[in-house]
């Protein structure tokens, strides 16, 4: 949270008395949470939204974001991660999607695949510690999301299985394996694969403390002039009753429920969420698509990502609308409404992928207007549908092109944001907080508060002005707290009658009531 520095003049330490908001003073030792106000109370509920998700993705595969290059130490790779989590509660992001990967290789020491060459130049050699296991507990230092994101088919970034490491599942299961457009595949077709790929990402699961699994838009390769994605022999064995282009469909639909049911089933609370290529398929082809006039996943990729919300394998979908406003294949405002119709219905959440590496560009001149983005931002409040964004990636975003990431810090990021709470993963409010004190310090006002029951996983810090409003409004949200019961305000609350609340979260952002203390 970035500090204000006015200050004021507060009261002396006996006007600092538990309340609820509306409410006359409780006696300290009063139980009783402070009451939330509804809407009802007068709270501008439509300014930004208390609940978000604001995500950075990033990506490792040859080395794209982190580490910045093969072959640094440990505490420098270390170091890279930790600065890019830093400038990322900086700007008040929530969630970050680490690739761990990329290419059927490990950011971890899994038993099913070697250690990602991105990390140290070599694939299959140690990197000298757990890369997944430090970013996991780095983020959630920070109370940020940690969403593990895999490649599930890719192989290699080039064609030679013999180029990978000695022992290498592709090697030596070459039957698994397809070589097409310069680079190496598992072949969706081949069920021992398709388990292999299952496993690889279980393993991660079952391992670490994560808060998400998750794909971008890569199942089958995108189509390549002049080459043949050669499965035939698995068609004539597989494919019965069916065209190639159905078969191909249902090993992707068929990798991906049998995923989430193992997810479920392993940790409940894990989300599973896909982030499909913008456009599932064109009006003109189908009455059921959108009004676009570009490549069709469900064609090209075999990627029935519509069936996925509509069945809720998913807990969420990311569909990347990396186009602009009015662009005429694909325009951005065509495509807002259609993907919130699609999850209309459903349990399924939407976030929407934004191409924050093409702002600035000059490929389609919408992306030199500094307006752009936010515009895009704007649109998505008019569709309540849409639960937040993710931007890839994170080094683009954080460069501040056109001044974009100044925009987030100062408006649409002016204040924290809670995560949403997902309708298709389980959990249970923690009981209220314990008694709220505040104490002036040298640098603003200081909370401390008792654990209430139910482990929570963190705590939101509110301050509202007057009876009014409370934790509603998005603009009251001062922070988190995780691992600690107490928070520093360090700007100072504007004259007159402030209440402070505290609430208790669970893993899955379920929130419990308020309990508040009132500057007098």
């Amino acid at each position: 949270m970035r500090a204000r520095r006015t200050m004021v003049t507060l009261l002396t330490a006996a006007a600092l008395t538990v309340a609820g908001c509306g409410q006359a003073a409780a006696p300290p030792d009063d139980p009783a949470p402070a009451a939330a106000p509804t809407a009802a109370d007068g709270c501008p509920l439509g300014e930004a939204p208390k609940r978000a998700l604001r995500g950075l993705w990033i990506a490792s595969v040859v080395n794209v974001n982190w580490p910045s290059t093969t072959g640094l130490s440990a505490a420098q790779q270390q170091a890279e991660l930790r600065s890019l989590f830093d400038r990322a509660v900086g700007l008040r992001f929530n969630a970050v999607f680490l690739q761990v990967r990329p290419t059927a290789d490990a950011f971890w020491p899994s038993p099913f695949e070697p250690w990602s060459q991105y990390l140290t130049g070599t694939q299959g050699v140690s990197p000298g510690y757990d890369p997944l296991g430090f970013a996991v507990a780095e983020a959630h230092a920070r109370n940020l999301e940690l969403h593990a994101w895999f490649n599930p088919f890719r192989v290699s970034m080039q064609p030679n299985v013999n180029q990978l490491v000695a022992g290498h599942p592709a090697r030596t299961h070459p039957n698994w394996v397809e070589a097409y457009d310069g680079r190496l595949y598992y072949n969706p077709g081949v069920p021992a694969a398709r388990q292999h790929s299952a496993d690889a990402i279980m393993d991660a699961v079952t391992r670490y403390d994560l808060d998400g699994v998750h794909f971008d838009d890569y199942f089958y390769p995108y189509p390549a002039a002049g080459q043949t994605f050669d499965d035939a022999a698995e068609f004539a064995a597989y494919g019965a009753g069916k065209t190639l282009d159905d078969w191909r469909r249902g090993n992707v639909d068929t990798f991906v429920q049998n995923l989430a049911t193992r997810i479920k089933q392993a940790k409940p609370h894990v989300r599973f969420g896909i982030s499909p290529f913008g456009i599932w398929r064109n009006q003109t082809t189908d009455p059921l698509g959108s009004a676009t006039n570009g490549l069709q996943s469900y064609d090209a990729i075999y990627a029935d990502t519509r069936k996925w919300v509509k069945q809720e394998w998913i807990d969420y979908v990311a569909p990347q609308l990396y186009w602009t406003i009015g662009f005429p294949a694909a325009p951005y405002d065509a495509l807002v409404p259609w993907w919130s119709q699609v999850v209309a219905g459903t349990r399924v959440q939407l976030y929407i992928g934004q191409a924050a590496y093409r702002i600035g560009g000059t490929t389609d001149p919408g992306w030199s207007n500094p307006a752009e983005m936010p515009d895009h931002l704007l649109l998505n409040r008019q569709h309540p549908e849409v639960a937040g964004d993710i931007y890839y990636s994170i080094e683009e975003l954080l460069a501040n092109p056109l001044g974009f990431a100044d925009r987030l810090r100062t408006d649409f990021h002016a204040h924290p944001a809670l995560v949403p709470v997902s309708p298709l993963v389980p959990g249970t409010a923690p009981a209220t907080p314990g008694q709220v004190t505040a104490t002036r310090v040298g640098g603003g006002i200081r909370l401390n508060w008792q654990a209430g029951g139910g482990a929570p996983a963190y705590y939101a810090v509110y301050r509202a002005d007057g009876a009014g409003c409370g934790i509603e409004a998005g603009r009251n949200l001062l922070g988190t707290a995780r691992g600690a019961t107490t928070f520093t305000d360090l700007a100072a609350p504007p004259v007159g009658q402030v209440t402070y609340y505290v609430t208790a979260l669970d893993r899955t952002h379920r929130e419990s009531a308020p309990r508040g203390v009132t500057l007098q």
